[in-house]
């Protein structure tokens, strides 16, 4: 184990059409895995990920479980190829599972059903169009939390959703609250105030029925006691019992993701370097901004693996 070194997973965003196409086409631990999840679900997930012919990978109960199964998929291969293993992990929102099972705590077949669970109850919980969530880029995290309640009224709410980095935070809530939002903060002097690809307004109050819904699924679901410490987006610290856990991850859901608190703690806790252990390169972005000295390398090739395996 090495003690300076973090394992990040990545969340919702991170998904692309052909993710991991290369890893498909030569390793069979990553085949393996797409398999498995794929038994579960009754879906073909390589085939969904390689092809997407109807778009359904941007569909969030479709989102998640493949994501998650990228993230484990990577993991495995980092283990078979004899890579370090972290002293910590973290997940960025759903990434928290995904980083749950690198720990040990969740099993994989477990987590897949948990996931697309999660995804169905968060869609069923706010019908289409009535939530929506924007990105606000050039603003002191403190100004946005204060005109998200200015803005708010007894009827349409809107809330800080995701604390990623400094002058970097997603709101989320009410569509019709979340532009008026938008228009404050340009008045109030952000750069871009963007709205996001997702119609479930996550980790806001109106998530509590999707909430809900997972406390009674994760109090049928078997965790173990985690092999390595993992933060908790809702909470900001690692957490070792697995009541505690199961719970956290309900509160994530009605809770802000404390990215940039939570890579902060890590900071100070002595992690210099770290893998972003997942499609994409949001989680290194958001890093980068948060402290320059911490170093995050990306895996997305089967090249670029080898090169972070071999820490080079």
């Amino acid at each position: 184990m090495n003690q300076n070194l973090a394992f990040f997973f990545p969340g919702q965003g991170s998904q692309s059409k052909g993710m991991l196409a290369d890893f498909l086409a030569e390793e069979s631990i990553v085949q393996d895995t797409f398999a498995e999840a794929s038994d579960v679900l009754s879906y073909d997930m390589k085939a969904l990920v390689l092809n997407d012919a109807e778009g359904k990978l941007d569909q969030t109960e479709y989102t998640q479980p493949t994501l998650l199964t990228a993230s484990t998929a990577l993991f495995r291969l980092w283990q078979a190829r004899g890579g370090a293993m972290p002293s910590q992990m973290a997940g960025h929102s759903l990434g928290e599972y995904s980083a749950l099972v690198a720990a040990g705590v969740l099993d994989f077949k477990d987590a897949v059903a948990l996931v697309a669970f999660r995804g169905q109850s968060m869609m069923k919980a706010v019908p289409a169009g009535v939530g929506k969530m924007a990105a606000i880029i050039g603003l002191d995290d403190e100004k946005v939390v204060e005109l998200c309640a200015s803005v708010s009224s007894d009827v349409d709410k809107v809330w800080a959703a995701n604390f990623n980095c400094p002058g970097q935070l997603v709101v989320a809530g009410h569509a019709s609250a979340v532009e008026r939002l938008m228009v404050a903060a340009k008045e109030a002097g952000a750069k871009r105030a963007l709205p996001l690809a997702v119609s479930a307004p996550s980790h806001t109050p109106l998530m509590q029925a999707a909430a809900d819904a997972m406390q009674e699924k994760l109090s049928q679901t078997v965790l173990s006691a985690p092999l390595c410490p993992v933060w908790s987006n809702a909470r900001a610290v690692t957490l070792n019992d697995v009541e505690d856990i199961r719970a956290a991850l309900v509160e994530q859901l009605v809770s802000p993701v404390r990215w940039t608190e939570m890579i902060q703690k890590m900071s100070a806790n002595g992690i210099t370097s770290a893998v972003e252990m997942g499609p994409g390169k949001v989680l290194s972005g958001l890093v980068r901004r948060v402290d320059k000295n911490l170093t995050v390398t990306s895996v997305l090739s089967p090249d670029l693996m080898d090169k972070a395996v071999n820490n080079e």
